[in-house]
């Protein structure tokens, strides 16, 4: 049967686990290290977080702690905008990594395109930092690389200098937000898509067609967004703190979706959506 730890293989042959544990806006402390522990006992294998989340600490500490080797647990987390360029790439992973306290991560990603202004300037940007992220994944120092929030204008000027493509792309995505034509895009180039918020930053937990659609199948209207998701090829990354929906938001395969339930959660009109559009975003 398969879990949570349930792997996608990305374009370099690493696995990466399907479901993954958001940790954004949870506070840099000893519950988010119970937390994490939690999930762990549960049955995740893949934690996400983010220079920008202020919790890194705590979540190197989970993972060092959680009672499972360090080779088992997939752990990512992600640059930000201040701090790109090349030799900024560089000092701000070795942060990131010396407050993890951790010799390694999986996965490392450029926060944001961080597109306004001359687009000559941020492209520039972009290119020398992901420069540093692939001498970054040659070191060995994380086995994959991606960008996150980055569209296809984003994406045609990186790849047009990269010598390593982006393994991963992580997208808003969930019913009523699909951003199908970037979907479309990286996973015709073998990026892999790993959906951030995909309840909708919990606004889909109850949407009616999504419980509908769940009572069919005797599950959750959150289970069906998170399960549709991974039938779109997506990984998840949902965030509770609430011990039963951490469980549930795992409980995604003994159901499928069928492809009338697809195309009518597919045809849900603009729902849920943060605002954050990454050619607009202010920080």
């Amino acid at each position: 049967m398969p879990s949570a730890a349930s792997g996608f293989p990305l374009s370099n042959g690493v696995k990466i686990p399907c479901i993954g544990l958001g940790t954004w806006q949870i506070p840099d402390n000893q519950e988010l290290v119970r937390h994490i522990h939690k999930a762990v006992e549960i049955g995740y294998r893949h934690i996400d977080t983010a220079h920008i989340y202020g919790n890194e600490r705590s979540v190197g500490e989970a993972v060092r702690t959680c009672g499972m080797p360090r080779d088992k647990i997939f752990v990512t987390s992600k640059l930000w905008n201040a701090d790109r360029g090349y030799k900024e790439t560089l000092a701000a992973f070795d942060t990131t990594l010396k407050t993890l306290g951790l010799d390694y991560l999986d996965l490392f990603l450029i926060h944001w395109p961080a597109a306004r202004g001359e687009a000559m300037t941020w492209q520039s940007i972009n290119s020398g930092t992901w420069r540093a992220m692939e001498e970054i994944y040659e070191s060995g120092r994380v086995r994959s690389i991606g960008v996150s929030n980055f569209l296809i204008h984003h994406l045609v000027p990186l790849l047009a200098r990269a010598r390593i493509a982006p393994m991963v792309n992580q997208l808003e995505f969930h019913p009523g937000y699909m951003q199908a034509p970037t979907v479309e895009f990286c996973q015709s180039r073998g990026i892999q898509v790993e959906a951030w918020s995909p309840l909708g930053r919990g606004a889909l937990i109850h949407h009616p067609l999504l419980s509908e659609i769940g009572a069919k199948y005797g599950v959750t209207g959150a289970q069906v967004a998170l399960r549709w998701a991974l039938q779109h090829g997506a990984i998840v990354l949902p965030k509770s703190m609430n011990a039963e929906r951490l469980k549930q938001n795992t409980e995604l395969f003994g159901f499928s979706i069928s492809s009338e339930d697809m195309a009518a959660i597919d045809a849900m009109p603009q729902t849920a959506f943060s605002g954050l559009d990454p050619d607009h975003v202010t920080f």
